[in-house]
């Protein structure tokens, strides 16, 4: 089984989507390959078709290595949930949650444990594994404790890519301070040096990239041009770089980023339609005008409302709501967009009962199981000018949640599906809630709300009879690894990794 690496400089550096890209090009020349990151902190997940959590970017790089998602792909996920704190997901299964200071002393050796044997399940199936590190293999301070850099690396005798991002300026110093900072054996390791967003000229880099050579005796393997965020993000704080303004949108959409969000990249397939104009505000920021409002999911959800409160965003959406305003809460957001939300065990840090937004006569309870399961459900809530044109066009996605939800008053209320327990809609249909993540994936489904959404704008209706966001995404990654297989050259990693055993 061949093996390889991808550790970066800094965070944000490009792992993921370097990654991702290793794993089409090994799937074009006909491998069986499988991405790999043993410990992942996000809250992005993804559910697996046997029910288990893992992170959503592992997911991506399966599919992009034409791979069904599996939890051997990322076996730990750690879901923070503020104060220090974070949900403990093993193996695709809640296990806890713990303090920062206590995760090494608690879940160390059980996390080594999963992670060599999750390696070890998937040498058996794949030609390839790809890796990907955390943030950066040199952090002095948590070397010691590091399950996810080169501890796999040296597991595995992985040759390694180092990857650095010049746009964030001292390229030539994080790369050259990072192996000054690895052990001897881990330095050998590192066959490949990759030089991400790369902005200009390349004549103007070629003397710092032939000192670089001289100086640490490793090839640099890949100038690779700055591109446009074209796959999803690993966490919440890409969402502060997100995306410039469409001059050719027709309808606004706002999304709230709350605190703690989770899977925001439910809205990846709004940013791929031309038309729609998405917006990240704060609960702090004036919520305008839009001709939507999202509010997203969220790790602890009665925490991000309270803040919504008390920030006077709630108010905003009520008196938007109120003046006939359109409004879509997923996971979280449902619950939040209820009338009550309950914890009587304090499993979201507190207890108590606590108001919602009063904008759907929802009751939930949050408890200690958490729901994990992919759906398959029809729609049955769209007024029929809006309706796809195969009305039995199945609608998928995934249940990732803890709380349930009743409906107090159903004669207000329709269901969204054929299952009322995964959303329900006002009867003008301009308030929606729904457990179901990756929604709006489903392309005839998504483009019904938007024509919802433009028709109170007198707009023309878009066609529903369009692929699933799943075609334009397999599209993308095509996309960008024809956009940087021509600017990397992996020969010296593939020629030094051992030979296939199968």
């Amino acid at each position: 089984m061949g093996a390889i690496m991808v550790v970066g400089t800094t965070s944000h550096a490009g792992k993921s989507l370097l990654t991702a890209v290793i794993c089409r090009l090994l799937k074009r020349q006909g491998k069986r390959v499988t991405p790999f990151k043993g410990q992942n902190m996000a809250l992005n997940a993804y559910v697996t078709a046997a029910g288990e959590e893992m992170g959503h970017a592992q997911a991506v790089q399966a599919w992009a290595a034409g791979v069904e998602p599996q939890v051997d792909m990322n076996p730990i996920l750690l879901k923070p949930q503020g104060d220090m704190t974070s949900q403990v997901v093993l193996q695709g299964k809640v296990v806890g949650r713990v303090q920062a200071a206590d995760y090494y002393r608690d879940y160390f050796d059980r996390g080594w444990q999963a992670i060599t044997g999750a390696l070890e399940r998937l040498q058996q199936d794949f030609d390839w594994i790809v890796c990907e590190g955390a943030g950066s293999p040199a952090e002095i301070n948590l070397k010691h404790r590091d399950l996810t850099n080169m501890r796999v690396a040296k597991h595995l005798q992985a040759p390694t890519l180092l990857v650095a991002d010049i746009d964030r300026g001292g390229v030539f110093a994080h790369v050259v301070g990072t192996l000054a900072l690895l052990e001897p054996d881990e330095r050998a390791l590192v066959r490949g040096i990759v030089i991400n967003k790369f902005r200009g000229q390349r004549s103007l880099l070629e003397s710092g990239v032939t000192w670089l050579e001289d100086r640490t005796g490793i090839p640099v393997v890949g100038v690779i041009p700055w591109l446009p965020q074209t796959l999803p993000a690993e966490d919440s704080l890409s969402l502060f770089d997100r995306r410039a303004t469409k001059p050719e949108a027709e309808i606004t959409i706002v999304v709230i980023r709350l605190p703690r969000v989770a899977n925001f990249t439910d809205f990846d397939p709004l940013e791929s339609e031309a038309s729609v104009n998405l917006r990240f505000v704060d609960p702090s920021e004036l919520l305008g005008t839009p001709d939507a409002v999202i509010l997203p999911g969220s790790k602890t959800t009665i925490a991000d409302l309270q803040v919504l409160q008390s920030s006077g965003m709630a108010a905003q959406i009520q008196a938007y709501s109120a003046a006939g305003g359109m409004v879509l809460g997923i996971c979280g957001g449902l619950q939040m967009l209820g009338q009550v939300l309950i914890d009587t065990t304090g499993e979201e840090g507190q207890e108590g009962e606590f108001p919602g937004l009063g904008l759907l006569p929802l009751r939930t309870e949050m408890t200690m199981a958490k729901i994990t399961q992919q759906r398959q459900v029809l729609s049955c809530s769209l007024p029929a000018q809006f309706e796809a044109p195969s009305a039995e066009r199945p609608i998928h996605g995934y249940e990732i949640h803890q709380g349930q939800t009743q409906i107090l008053d159903s004669s207000i209320v329709q269901p969204l599906f054929d299952d009322p327990t995964l959303g329900v809609v006002s009867l003008e249909r301009l308030t929606l809630g729904t457990y179901l993540h990756g929604l709006l994936d489903n392309g005839a489904w998504r483009r019904s709300w938007l024509n919802q959404i433009r028709c109170r704008r007198d707009l023309y209706s878009l066609p529903t009879d369009v692929p699933d966001y799943e075609e334009q995404r397999n599209q993308m990654f095509d996309q960008v690894t024809d956009a940087i297989a021509e600017h990397l050259d992996l020969t010296p990693l593939l020629t030094l990794t051992p030979t296939d055993t199968h």
